[in-house]
């Protein structure tokens, strides 16, 4: 006789996506509404990006600007994360809490006091690299990667000091290393999936892997499609990378980064304006297919048909990053 699973629920684990892109466009919020998306999927924390790759310090201090001012005039759909308390508050209420990150650190440039001012403002997490070279290190499309830089060190001491977490995805494999022997605080991949499933420059080796839980951190596994397959969107697929990461490392050590686009059509227009950061033959061009947060409630329905307990099902699903949460972000 078949054993028909009861229909997943939720609202019974603390749902944490660690990396989700909005559209970077300082004096438009018509678009800030479809964070209600979120809430609708199920989701209690979505962590939004404020600037990535070549953008500068105004681009990323107008961004955030942005997504503040409009924040608070919603008070009672969103919550602005100060510390962890704020998560556990937002999720009682009913409310979506709301943190930045930033995906490179151009937006530091030569000036290590702004990682806290970052921090004041909701920045959780900052990549060392996006891709190319910068003064921290090299990402993961330069063809020699010559490591964590002396200003990166100084960047890591200052982000531990604050409390912003250090993610290594986009970062070149060396620098990576470099930066997991060198932190003091636990260091996540914010978004990156098994290169060994999938051979592309952006996914991670097996060894970063490792790396990563052996700083008592996490993986967070992305939707994107050229990095779960060949344009591959599937819930299948995205199953299979979370479940691989699972066997390597851990569940205490896997949770969710979609890296879901809002806009696609600003998406495709970057893969043009910033060629460089997206070069030829790694499939990055119009039309890529993602993970869209909808789709929570059917990885987890897929999860629960491969075995997986709900301990494990809650960790992946936001208990692991609230973890490190716990352990990195500064206490009220």
């Amino acid at each position: 006789m078949m054993v028909t699973q009861p229909p997943v629920n939720l609202k019974d684990w603390l749902v944490w996506d660690n990396h989700g892109c909005l559209p970077l466009r300082p004096f438009d919020t018509d678009f800030l509404p479809q964070l209600a998306r979120y809430r609708q999927a199920g989701v209690d924390v979505a962590i939004v990006n404020i600037g990535f790759g070549d953008h500068g310090i105004e681009d990323h201090i107008r961004m955030i600007a942005n997504f503040r001012h409009w924040l608070k005039q919603h008070p009672e759909s969103y919550v602005l994360i100060a510390t962890v308390d704020d998560i556990e508050r937002a999720r009682r209420e009913g409310k979506l809490a709301i943190a930045f990150n930033m995906e490179g650190a151009n937006g530091v440039a030569d000036q290590p006091s702004l990682i806290s001012l970052y921090y004041d403002l909701g920045v959780r997490w900052m990549l060392m690299a996006y891709n190319r070279a910068n003064r921290v290190g090299s990402g993961c499309h330069e063809e020699e990667d010559r490591g964590l830089t002396a200003f990166g060190r100084i960047v890591l001491d200052e982000m531990a000091r604050v409390g912003m977490v250090a993610c290594c995805s986009h970062t070149g494999h060396r620098t990576t290393m470099d930066v997991m022997h060198y932190a003091s605080r636990p260091v996540i991949f914010s978004h990156s999936n098994p290169r060994a499933l999938h051979d592309h420059p952006r996914n991670i080796r097996d060894e970063a892997m490792r790396a990563c839980a052996a700083t008592k951190g996490v993986v967070g596994i992305n939707g994107i499609g050229i990095f779960l397959g060949e344009n591959d969107n599937s819930t299948e697929t995205f199953v299979r990378h979370v479940d691989y990461a699972v066997q390597l490392i851990g569940a205490e050590h896997v949770g969710l980064g979609l890296d879901y686009v809002f806009d696609a059509a600003e998406l495709d227009n970057y893969l043009v304006s910033m060629a460089s950061t997206f070069p030829e033959g790694f499939s990055y061009q119009a039309g890529m297919k993602m993970i869209e947060p909808e789709r929570l409630s059917d990885i987890v329905e897929a999860l629960v048909k491969l075995g997986y307990p709900e301990a494990a099902i809650g960790g992946i699903l936001g208990g692991n990053f609230m973890r490190v949460a716990r352990d990195v972000w500064r206490p009220a």
